[in-house]
Order: structure tokens, then C-alpha cells, then sequence
């Protein structure tokens, strides 16, 4: 036997605690009360066996019973039990099978006997809450509570019931007691309610698991319209309601109907629901009922012969085996259910074959279960056999009848799923009073599956709820051999979108034609035909090396670069001139640097926008113009500073403006632009983006800049070094000065500032690839501008007029001039 720890860990704490206080409280009863008198007495049908401990059991044996007229005479209440149920049978003889195991085991309560009492609830309400009450009160008519007390002790712990009515009231009433009660069966979500149902415990998961799991295969084959029955019971209602809650919040699909299924005979109700059911469009059926509400929903549903339906089978009535007949084959074929663990239980069926009831037989016939299935196994009466049963021809019960003889579904332990439940329920308590004892670690048994297993849901604390399908082992009952499909409006074609329809589920729609350039469903990245009946991928647009307006700018580009390193080499070569000497040449040699790094800037803007070009081109760009507009500006600052120094007493102004001054000036300046482009990069970097908004047949690959301010910041700083630029040199234009190079700053600074005010509303203004061109052609035309302003005078005095370029020639135009 293998080990039952990990499925009764979660039952240890609580039912020790719920044990001890079970037992303090008859402790204390026996001193305070003297004794009691049972007012009242039903025949209930049961099997008991004596002990130290004793255990109760409640089983559905039988499925219906008639109940008696209530007196209020002391005579015992007779009620008859119909339908005998060989499985219920086997569910009571497995609880007494473990209970024998256990007092065999040595080492699981050695020293305690554990005794039982099982009754039949009959599937009724009331004979089910009675049987609890008689297990805590017991069955004697006057039960002394002396120290010479007799009668049957009352029970430490109650296995049951397998309906979840059935054990909300037995909980409410018997939990006031703080007796555990452990069911193997009921399943209703509102039974994890520890604050209203404290003692009461399950070896079987809640109805919310097996939700999940359904909604789950719901989703996994596209079944988003399907129906919904309950049984008109607690476990119905809850169900429903957790069914219906989880599927809107899963987004999974919509409840075509919702049908409550009657208990009892109730032909026209059925009739009216099996009609719904066959004019419905949902093809899938899910059924939360027990096996006799199914039963008799088939029986109409054969009546009426309805086909083509997919059943999913709640756990209540999966592996029914009253369901599984050839009579509903055709209909129910192909049943998806969930089914409840299924284990091995070595020994019982030796166990069951040993059932005699001569062996129980010692209670004054108390052992009435046993006798009722020798009755319907062998078909015969025990004496003295009912008024007419003999001379009917009906046969007499000897007790020498072989019940391996016979073909009997109580000896089918091929499919032990509720009996596996009781089974550790039973060693749930055992091992709870255990621990009370000596704290000994359980034991429990192998697992496996008998019909088809098709799937398995499993929990895990880091992904949750998983389901697993074997697809191919699923017999679909259709002559496809396919899923079917269940849906309440198929899905819309190519060029057409879904519109709800009014008062109707969100799976309801009507399929009407897409919006202009608007596809159903659409990938990002696709449009749609001009029929609409087809995705076509969208044109990609940005400014390309490869188009027209792409290679006119990079040729441009590439030129400027061009003439820079040529005015760069000229000036190198005739450095010891005075034209090149004049107004510090080293400041001349760093703009023709700073304008060449300009015009290679404006290649970072044309090609696909990827993140580090969207992050360079206007650090670049910015660092590269500033530090040419901060040379010209300290330039234009010398020009100044040496015609004041001209005059008398104005030598001194000269000392701050020193070639070390110059430099620090220049870099001081530009770090600052530096600084900015950091700032921006590091709060709200430029990404690449794909926009969709210019047009619905293209994507449009641009840089968005991330921040406004900074790409503002970064434009004001140039802009304002320009302008002060401008105005120093405007100031000193007429300095009469040969060396003065005020005019052509001017003139420069001019044509600079007036290309990036023109800039600024083009750029706005200009969509996708065509505002990079923009401000491309600002960055070449304001460079171009710099260059021919700054250096095309010097070049031409120096290449073609070179008699000019003389110490000579300058100082005699300064001193005309002056």
C-alpha cells in the first residue's frame, strides 16, 4: 500500500483539533446530563460493526424511496427505499473494507479498534439528515449518559454524503457539534466556506475546478455557443454560477440557454427542454446533474430522438455505468466528462467477494443493506418472504447462494473513483485520530485510468490551472469523426467585420462589409485589397538611399564633405599666408572640422530609422552645429575685442582673449549642447516608429523624437548662439579693419538663421519620410551657407588673386580704408 500523506496533509491539523474537541464535548456531556429520550425512531437501513471508535457512513444505496405519513405517535417511522444501486452498495463496503484494513494494520492505531455504522440515504433529503442525526445521537430508545452508560457510542467522524445537499444540512446542523464530516462526493464550491462549514472536509476537488477545466475545452476546440443544464439542487445553482461567471470573465464563449432539469417525474417539463434543446443552434451540452436526473433527461431525449449533440459530462455522471447501455450509445457517444481520480485499492474485491449476510447479521437484523442486496442480487425474499412472493413463483433465500456465481456490478473494481475517495477519506480520519495518538506518518495506494482518459488537469503553484488533451483518443460521436462545431454566428469572411445584434450574447453577430482600406482581423502589418477580400502587405515608406529624393541628398551630402576636405587641405597648405592667418587660424581650421561633420550628420537621416540612428541624428546634429556656431561667435568676439584694444588705453581687454580663452570658450559651449542631448537621450530617448495614421495602405518607418522640450531645447541653444552671432558681427561690419572678418560672419549668419526659421513650419508641416528631408535640407543649405559666406572670399584671394594675399597688399587697404 502506498503512501496517503500528501492527500491527507491538508486534513490533519484541522481534523485532530475538530476530534479533540468531538471528544471534550461528550466528556463534558456525561457529566452534566443524566439522560436522554429518543422521541422518535426511523427504520433506517444500515451495516454496523462494534468497537472502541466508531466511524458513520452515508450512501446513496437506493435512488428514490417512498417516505411515510408523519405521526407523532412513539411507533418507529417505516419508509421504503426503491431502486437498489449495486455501486452505492459497493461505495458502503469499500468504507467498511478500509475500516478492516486499517484494524489489521499494527502500526495505525494499534491499540484502538475501529468500528462503523453506514447508512442508506436513498437519495432523499430527509432520510439522509436523519441517518446523521441517528450517527451522533445513536439508535438506542433511552441513551444513558452515567458512567454505566450503554447503547451505541456516537460516532467520532462521519464519511458523506455523496450529495452536496445533502451535506450543506447535515454540516450546518452537525458542525454545531464540531464532528468531521468528510465527503467523498460532494463537490459545490460553497462548501469551501470554512466560516459556515468548519468541519466540514473532501477528498474530492470543488465544482470550481472542474469549471475551469470545462471552460478550458471549451476554448481549446472554438466552442464558444453551447447549453447549459443543473440539477434543481445546490450543487446545480452553484455550479451555474461559478460556470457562467468564469465564462464572461474568460471571454471563452456565450450560454445559448440555461435549463434547470426537474427532479421527479416531470414529462412535460423534460419534453419542453429536450424541444429547446433540438431547436437550438448550440451543438455542445453541458450537464452539471446526478445519474438519475440523467437518466430520465435521456429517456426523452431518446423519445424524441435527438442526435448530433456533444455532451460534456460533469463529474456526477461521467462513468455512470446505468448511462453507458447500448440503448444510449447513439446518443451519448463521445461524452466528454470530468472524471474524479481514479485509484487501485488491492484486496477489496476479495474483500466484497466475503460478503455474506450471515457475517453481519448479528444486530437484530440491523445489517439491512446486506440483506437487501443478497435480495436483488439473487433475486429471491429472506423469510418471511412478502404476502404473495411464493406463490408467485418467487424463490426463497437459503444464504447458500454463490455470489461469484453471478455476473454483478458490485464486483466491478475496474473503476474505483468514488470508492478510491472513500477509501482515503476513511484514512483521512484514521490517520487524523492517529496523529492525536502518536503522530504517525499515513499510507496510502498507486494510481490509474479505466474508461478513455483523454486529458488530465493538473494544478501548479507557478502556472495554475493546466490542461493537457490526447486528442487522438477522443471518439467524437459524429460522422465526420471531427469536433463539431458550436457557435452561434460563424466567424465573418475577408472584408467583413462583426456587429453585435441587439439584446443578443456577444457570440451573436451579423457580418456587414469593412470600412474603406479596412480589413477583418488584420495583421499590423497588412492591408486590404481593393475588393477587401484579402490582406496585402502595406508599403513601406521612409526616406530611402535607394529613391530619387534619398540619392539627390546623400550626393549632396557626400559633395559638401567634399568641398570641406578641399578648403581644409587649401588652408593646411597655405597656412603661413595672411589671409589664412588673419583673426586666428586655428578657429578657421575647426569650423571647416565642425561644417564637415555637418554635412556627414545629415546621413543619419536618411535610410530605415533604426534606435541608435533615431538617437544620433540630432545628437549629431546639435553637437556638430554648435560647435561651428560657437567658433564663429568667439570669432566675432576677437574682432571686437582687437578693434578696442586699437584705441588708447584699451590694450588690457586683449588678456581675455587669449588662444586658451578661445578654446575653453568653444568647449565650454559645446559641452553644454552635450549636455543637453544626454539629458534628452537618457528621459525620453527617440525610438524608431511605425506609423500608420498618413496613410491605411503604408507604414510609415520615422523617428519620434520622445521629447518635444528636448528636441526644442536642443534647436533654441543653436539658435540662440546664432543670433548672438549675428548681432555681434552686424555690430562690428564697418570696423576698419583688413583682418575683419565681421561682413562675411554677418552675411553667413544671415542666410543660417533664415533657413532654420524657414525650417521650423516646413518640418511641422511635412509627413513621414518628407519632414527628414526637410530637416536634412536645412542641415545641408544652412552648412552650404557657412561655407561659401566663411571661406569663399579667402579661397578666391588665395587661388586667384594671390598678389593679394601679401602683408603688403592688407595693410594698405586697412590704412586707405582708415
Amino acid at each position: 500500500m502506498g503512501t496517503f500523506l500528501d492527500t491527507f496533509m491538508f486534513l490533519y491539523v484541522d481534523l485532530i483539533l475538530i476530534l479533540f474537541f468531538s471528544s471534550f464535548f461528550l466528556s463534558e456531556s456525561s457529566s452534566v446530563l443524566s439522560s436522554c429520550r429518543l422521541r422518535r425512531q426511523f427504520y433506517l437501513n444500515g451495516i454496523h460493526k462494534p468497537g472502541d471508535v466508531m466511524l458513520g457512513g452515508l450512501f446513496e444505496v437506493h435512488y428514490t424511496s417512498i417516505f411515510p405519513e408523519l405521526t407523532f405517535t412513539s411507533e418507529p417511522s417505516k419508509l421504503s427505499c426503491q431502486g437498489f444501486d449495486p455501486p452505492g452498495f459497493r461505495h458502503a463496503m469499500t468504507m467498511a473494507f478500509a475500516i478492516d484494513e486499517i484494524n489489521r494494520n499494527s502500526n495505525l492505531l494499534p491499540n484502538v479498534t475501529l468500528g462503523y455504522s453506514l447508512y442508506d440515504n436513498c437519495a432523499t433529503l430527509v432520510i439522509g439528515f436523519s441517518a446523521a442525526l441517528s450517527l451522533v445521537s445513536g439508535r438506542e430508545e433511552q441513551f444513558l449518559l452515567l458512567e454505566n452508560c450503554s447503547g451505541t457510542s456516537p460516532v467520532l467522524g462521519i464519511v458523506g454524503d455523496s450529495f452536496s445537499t445533502f451535506s450543506i444540512a447535515t454540516s450546518d446542523v452537525i458542525g454545531l457539534f464540531n464532528l468531521p464530516i468528510v465527503s467523498y462526493f460532494a463537490t459545490c464550491s460553497c462548501l469551501s466556506d470554512r466560516h459556515r462549514f468548519p468541519s466540514f472536509f473532501r477528498t474530492i476537488p470543488s465544482d470550481a475546478f472542474q469549471v475551469h477545466a470545462m471552460i478550458q475545452i471549451l476554448k481549446h476546440f472554438g466552442w464558444t455557443w453551447a447549453g447549459l443544464l443543473i440539477s434543481d439542487d445546490d450543487y446545480g445553482h452553484h455550479a451555474a454560477q461559478s460556470f457562467q461567471t468564469e465564462l464572461v470573465q474568460s471571454g471563452g464563449g456565450c450560454l445559448a440557454y440555461t435549463e434547470i432539469l426537474p427532479w421527479g417525474e416531470n414529462t412535460a417539463e423534460l419534453w419542453r427542454i429536450v424541444q429547446m434543446m433540438k431547436k437550438s443552434t448550440a451543438r455542445v451540452v453541458i450537464v452539471f446533474a446526478h445519474q438519475i436526473t440523467m437518466i430520465q433527461l435521456m429517456e426523452e431525449v431518446v423519445r424524441q430522438n435527438v442526435t448530433g449533440l456533444q455532451w460534456m459530462a460533469s463529474e456526477a455522471w461521467t462513468t455512470a455505468a446505468v448511462l453507458q447501455t447500448p440503448h444510449l450509445m447513439p446518443y451519448l457517444g463521445g461524452t466528454l466528462g470530468i472524471a474524479i481520480r481514479r485509484g487501485e485499492i488491492p484486496g477489496l474485491r476479495d474483500f466484497l467477494l466475503r460478503t455474506h449476510p450471515d457475517l453481519y447479521d448479528n444486530n437484530n437484523h440491523g445489517n439491512s443493506m446486506v440483506r437487501m442486496f443478497w435480495e436483488h442480487t439473487f433475486q429471491c425474499r429472506f423469510p418471511p418472504p412478502p404476502a404473495g412472493w411464493v406463490e408467485s413463483g418467487g424463490a426463497i433465500c437459503t444464504g447458500e447462494e454463490v455470489l461469484e456465481s453471478v455476473e454483478t456490478e458490485f464486483l466491478d473494481v475496474s473503476n474505483l473513483r468514488p470508492e478510491y475517495n472513500i477509501y482515503k477519506a476513511v484514512y483521512a480520519l484514521a490517520y487524523a485520530l492517529d496523529d492525536m495518538l502518536q503522530c504517525t506518518p499515513g499510507r496510502g495506494s498507486s494510481l490509474d485510468f479505466p474508461f478513455q482518459n483523454v486529458g488530465v488537469v493538473k494544478k501548479t503553484t507557478l502556472t495554475g490551472e493546466e490542461l493537457t488533451l490526447d486528442e487522438d483518443k477522443i471518439f467524437w460521436n459524429f460522422d465526420s469523426k471531427q469536433p463539431p462545431r458550436s457557435v452561434c454566428s460563424e466567424s465573418c469572411p475577408p472584408g467583413t467585420r462583426m456587429a453585435r445584434k441587439n439584446g443578443q450574447p456577444v457570440c451573436c453577430f451579423d457580418c456587414v462589409l469593412c470600412s474603406e482600406g479596412k480589413f477583418s482581423n488584420k495583421p499590423e502589418d497588412f492591408a486590404s485589397s481593393p475588393q477587401r477580400d484579402h490582406c496585402v502587405p502595406k508599403k513601406i515608406e521612409f526616406l530611402s538611399y535607394h529613391e530619387p529624393l534619398g540619392i539627390c541628398l546623400t550626393s549632396t551630402s557626400l559633395l559638401g564633405t567634399f568641398i570641406c576636405a578641399v578648403v581644409l587641405g587649401i588652408f593646411i597648405h597655405h597656412r603661413s599666408t595672411p589671409v589664412v592667418r588673419a583673426n586666428n587660424s586655428e578657429l578657421s581650421f575647426l569650423i571647416l572640422m565642425s561644417l564637415k561633420l555637418c554635412f556627414l550628420c545629415s546621413l543619419l537621416f536618411i535610410g530605415r530609422p533604426r534606435l541608435w540612428t533615431c538617437q544620433m541624428r540630432h545628437a549629431a546634429f546639435g553637437i556638430s552645429f554648435v560647435l561651428c556656431v560657437s567658433c564663429i561667435l568667439v570669432k566675432t568676439m576677437v574682432v571686437l575685442a582687437v578693434f578696442k584694444a586699437s584705441k588708447p588705453g584699451g590694450g588690457a581687454s586683449l588678456k581675455w582673449f587669449g588662444a586658451v580663452q578661445q578654446r575653453g570658450t568653444v568647449l565650454l559651449l559645446t559641452c553644454i549642447q552635450a549636455a543637453i542631448c544626454v539629458v534628452w537621450i537618457v528621459s525620453a530617448s527617440p525610438l524608431p516608429h511605425k506609423n500608420t495614421q498618413y496613410h491605411s495602405d503604408k507604414i510609415v518607418y520615422e523617428c519620434v523624437v520622445g521629447s518635444t522640450v528636448g528636441f526644442a531645447v536642443l534647436l533654441g541653444y543653436i539658435g540662440l548662439l546664432a543670433i548672438l552671432s549675428f548681432l555681434l558681427a552686424f555690430l562690428a561690419r564697418n570696423l576698419p579693419d583688413n583682418f575683419n572678418e565681421a561682413k562675411l560672419i554677418t552675411f553667413s549668419m544671415l542666410i543660417f538663421c533664415a533657413v532654420w526659421v524657414a525650417f521650423v513650419p516646413a518640418y511641422v508641416n511635412s509627413p513621414g519620410k518628407y519632414a527628414d528631408a526637410v530637416e536634412v535640407f536645412a542641415i545641408l543649405a544652412s552648412s552650404f551657407g557657412l561655407l561659401v559666406a566663411l571661406f569663399g572670399p579667402k579661397c578666391y584671394i588665395i587661388l586667384l588673386r594671390p598678389e593679394r594675399n601679401t602683408k603688403k597688399a592688407i595693410m594698405g587697404r586697412a590704412t586707405s580704408k582708415s
